[in-house]
């Protein structure tokens, strides 16, 4: 559930910064549909700085997934007349991955694991999908694993982007920690470029039904809210 909600907090973030670009829609954007607005957006105000940005983001404790990064990104830049690099793409991504993981990294170290995991069962933690269930499961982790977790864990859903915490906690040696996650970053943001490179063949595909992919779209979202807003509900009877 926690990674339907990112998925519509993401899309909400998309939908919300192209209202107020520096690059607007076309005058005629009320023909378009969800998928080939979303698509616009992306071709008007995707390059290097924002990859780098959203992927810091992305790989610090602020929930941002990079499948709405990295595969759009790669998507544009697979078109002829873009001014994106598929490799630049995975190079800029994965230095936003490695900035973002710094934040985990030293916040963990300087603030040290007790306040660390009373911040992630405060109220402003839980905003950003914290727990200390979750923390202590990245904490979990990179102790059965050692120092190389901080490169498996980058491909392991859900251990991702706290991975970087019990590194910061346990005062990991900064070089073998930059490596490991660069690495691991690299190799993670490549397969996403793929992905989004493989969809650019898709493209007419795409296109075609792109009025049935928006109503699908919203139909998903409309049911991840319903969903979501009974569970809460649920907890709360709960507790009482």
């Amino acid at each position: 559930m926690t990674k339907k909600l990112i998925f519509l907090l993401s899309l909400v973030f998309i939908f919300s910064i192209s209202k107020i670009s520096a690059n607007p829609l076309p005058e005629n954007s009320d023909t378009l549909s969800i998928v080939q607005k979303v698509e616009k957006w992306y071709d008007a105000n995707m390059n290097y700085a924002s990859i780098t940005a959203l992927m810091t983001i992305e790989s610090s404790f602020i929930p941002f997934p990079s499948e709405v990064v990295i595969p759009p990104a790669a998507y544009i830049a697979s078109k002829s007349e873009s001014n994106l690099n598929i490799f630049l793409v995975v190079l800029f991504g994965t230095l936003g991955a490695l900035i973002g993981a710094y934040i985990n990294y030293f916040l963990a170290l300087w603030l040290g694991r007790l306040i660390v995991y009373k911040f992630a069962d405060s109220k402003l933690g839980h905003i950003f999908l914290l727990s200390s269930e979750k923390i202590k499961k990245a904490e979990n982790y990179f102790n059965e694993h050692g120092k190389v977790s901080t490169f498996v864990g980058r491909l392991v859903p859900g251990i991702r982007q706290l991975i970087s915490i019990p590194a910061g906690l346990a005062k990991m040696n900064l070089f073998s920690f930059t490596l490991y996650t660069l690495l691991g970053a690299l190799i993670w943001n490549s397969v996403l470029a793929l992905l989004g490179y493989l969809a650019h063949g898709q493209a007419d595909l795409i296109n075609r039904y792109s009025h049935e992919l928006s109503l699908a779209i919203l139909a998903i979202l409309v049911l991840m809210i319903v969903y979501f807003v009974i569970k809460q509900l649920r907890k709360k009877k709960a507790v009482k």
